[in-house]
């Protein structure tokens, strides 16, 4: 499991444009290095970075090796109803990481 962060309003009012900003502690190995005996470093990236509000894909981010270490990655929705944002990250080796907000809309 990666350390993960979120920043989502905890309230917002209907129609309102949120900026939603999250960020994966993750060294993001390109697999293009290698040792200082030659030998090839394993690639080791986030692949993918999904996030749903309601059970509903809002946005959705596929990522490459010339992503940095740590991918800070930063959008916008609109805040329709009350109810949980869910986050995903996955990636190689079996990499995983979900988190969840909730945010309450008047």
């Amino acid at each position: 499991m990666a350390n993960v962060r979120i920043d989502v309003p905890k309230t917002a009012k209907r129609g309102d444009i949120i900026d939603i900003k999250t960020l994966a502690a993750h060294g993001m190995e390109t697999g293009f290095r290698r040792t200082h005996l030659g030998v090839p470093i394993p690639r080791d990236i986030i692949t993918t970075f999904v996030c749903s509000y309601n059970g509903i894909e809002v946005f959705r981010a596929e990522l490459y090796p010339s992503i940095s270490a740590n991918p800070f990655i930063q959008f916008s929705t609109v805040a329709t109803e009350s109810g949980m944002l869910e986050f995903k990250w996955s990636g190689d080796n079996g990499f995983t990481a979900t988190e969840t907000a909730r945010i309450d809309v008047t």
